[in-house]
């Protein structure tokens, strides 16, 4: 007892020690932590109105209790299994497509000798990511327009029909993935750029020296090298997968592809918002919150006992 009575003593010791040394860097640091404190913990006394029947005149406190009503009422919605199922479905295409393309364009760019092409192809990859949402589906519709769109111009070109690409739901996940892949690979590519420039320049002339061709080198050298980094990118983004962004599938729905493009966060907006059934809303949030934790957690620890790469 006395030696752990001890210990303590001299941790406590070590840490007044050390913010005395560095106050510098935690007073810096202060700004960031008031910052989330602020804006991302205290908002989660809000969540309790998931739990009851919030009247604005009322408050929050004043509003009864209600318990669990709002989640039973959200799974048994003749909407619930359509909702969830087309969050998934869109967030997993998105991750099994997009996912790889920014470590391919990496890879691909990493083997360009010629600064000039390379220069060129990173600023029209790249460009896409500073369109803003409404810009983008603006383009997207004019696009894909039966009338005037290009592409029906292709195709009609080629002897085939004008497509109405919008108002056919089997169309909406394939324009909302390929789409979202357009906009977002050069950006996401910087991150395996700048980890293929830490790769030690000496494996390369090791294996050129053992007869390795540039594939092989690519395989066995490149990949290896950026897959810590790709594996925390794959956790951060299976935290993600129940989160799709609200803009665009808002933006790119109509009445004739509803059934396709209603999600987690456009029901949500309809029926807090649209509806002003708040606590049914923020059940809802609360719901999709807890199962974006449930899939970080899981893959990062499935991830930590593989491959011993994690989050923490």
């Amino acid at each position: 007892m006395a030696e752990k009575s001890v210990l303590r003593r001299n941790a406590s010791k070590y840490r007044r020690t050390m913010i005395r040394r560095n106050w510098e860097l935690y007073l810096m640091f202060l700004p960031v932590l008031i910052y989330f404190v602020v804006y991302h913990y205290v908002p989660m006394y809000g969540i309790q109105i998931a739990f009851r029947k919030f009247s604005g005149a009322k408050g929050i406190w004043g509003s009864p209790w209600r318990g669990t009503y709002y989640f039973e009422r959200f799974f048994k919605s003749a909407f619930f299994g359509q909702i969830v199922g087309n969050t998934l479905l869109l967030s997993l295409y998105s991750l099994l497509a997009g996912f790889p393309a920014p470590i391919i364009l990496a890879l691909l760019l990493n083997e360009v000798r010629s600064p000039v092409y390379k220069k060129t192809v990173q600023t029209i990859t790249y460009a896409p990511h500073f369109i803003s949402t409404v810009v983008m589906c603006s383009m997207i519709i004019l696009f894909l327009s039966p009338t005037s769109g290009f592409i029906n111009k292709f195709i009609e070109l080629f002897g085939g029909q004008a497509v109405y690409f919008m108002g056919n739901p089997k169309y909406f996940r394939a324009i909302y993935v390929i789409s979202g892949i357009w906009q977002n690979t050069g950006w996401s590519a910087i991150i395996y750029s700048a980890a293929l420039t830490s790769i030690d320049p000496e494996q390369h002339e090791a294996a050129i020296i053992d007869g390795a061709n540039r594939l092989q080198r690519i395989w066995y050298i490149n990949i290896p090298g950026i897959l810590p980094t790709a594996v925390i990118l794959l956790i951060m983004s299976c935290g993600s997968i129940m989160s799709v962004g609200f803009e665009k599938a808002f933006l790119l729905a109509n009445d004739l592809n509803i059934s396709k493009a209603e999600i987690i966060s456009t029901y949500v907006y309809k029926r807090g918002l649209l509806d002003h059934d708040y606590s049914m809303s923020t059940a809802i949030g609360l719901f999709n919150s807890v199962i974006n934790l449930a899939l970080l957690l899981t893959v990062n620890t499935i991830s930590r006992r593989i491959g011993e790469t994690s989050l923490w």
